[in-house]
């Protein structure tokens, strides 16, 4: 298996995210958990056995608990997460979830899949771990994050270099993760997006959050070569020019792939057989039937 991401590196920018913690530095995680604590509230069930998988901070077992819906979390996470009982802590690297099969019945991922190395392989060990008739609920970048970022710093350094490296994640779309999510086992999956776009005064306030936050660049094929200040000048200039507001605030993009899923269970509600509906819809419309062409 190819590795993508480097999990040590990883490792190091949360820890280090985690020592400096900037007050306001968790509003993206923040929100996300704040939209999966209103999904949760109107499943009418009650999760005895939660867990929270690779989140990097307890924001969304928190709100979620406040709903009511839930009992007390376990957590699998690569660090010590803060104000957290170390007996409800398991550790792991995120291609990994080691929970006994069947032992939960709620498994809540934030802004985790997209850092896997292996995601159908996550995802099949996530659907093993449910109970039958369990639930996933999983918040991760869609394709376009920091689209501008990413232009911006390409376009720079092909313009006063002459060749350009990755600098910002790729990030898949929510089309390959609705079929991750079948190809895996869960039943009755959905997937939707939440376009998500943060306002800086300019690119270098961008680049504070993203350190503050842990998620700068963890590519294993990265350049080890620093970029030079020129560059990123030129980025921010490219930046401001293409991606900025009337005001001067330039834009950046985080669409967040929100995905649910059922470990499977003979009383889930399950599709109709072909031909087996005992209503026309052209009666349900009020519309008369017409035979399309061969």
């Amino acid at each position: 298996m190819d590795r993508l991401f480097d999990h040590s590196l990883l490792r190091q920018r949360r820890l280090r995210a985690l020592a400096d913690f900037e007050p306001g530095a968790d509003f993206l995680i923040s929100r996300i958990a704040e939209d999966l604590a209103e999904r949760l509230s109107v499943v009418e069930r009650h999760f005895e056995n939660p867990v929270l998988v690779h989140a990097g901070l307890p924001l969304a077992a928190a709100m979620m608990k406040a709903t009511g819906k839930t009992g007390d979390f376990k957590y699998v996470d690569m660090c010590a997460l803060p104000g957290i009982d170390p007996g409800r802590q398991i550790f792991a690297e995120p291609d990994l979830v080691p929970l006994e099969p069947g032992s939960a019945d709620l498994i809540v991922s934030t802004l985790a899949l997209h850092v896997t190395n292996d995601t159908p392989g996550v995802l099949v060990q996530l659907r093993r771990a449910l109970k039958p008739d369990g639930l996933l609920l999983a918040a991760t970048p869609g394709a376009g994050t920091l689209g501008e970022l990413r232009e911006s710093l390409l376009a720079a350094e092909s313009e006063l270099t002459g060749g350009a490296n990755a600098r910002v994640h790729p990030f898949a779309d929510i089309r390959n993760y609705g079929a991750l999510l079948q190809r895996a086992g869960f039943a009755l999956p959905v997937a939707d997006i939440d376009d998500i776009v943060v306002r800086y005064a300019d690119m270098f306030a961008l680049l504070k959050d993203l350190r503050a936050m842990g998620m700068t660049s963890i590519l294993t094929d990265r350049s080890r070569s620093p970029i030079s200040r020129q560059v990123f000048l030129r980025a921010g200039q490219i930046y401001a020019d293409r991606f900025s507001d009337p005001d001067g605030r330039i834009r950046a993009s985080f669409p967040v792939i929100h995905l649910s899923g059922w470990a499977p269970h003979e009383n889930q509600q399950k599709p109709l057989k072909p031909g087996s509906a005992k209503a026309r819809l052209a009666d349900a419309l009020k519309t008369p039937e017409k035979k399309l062409p061969r």
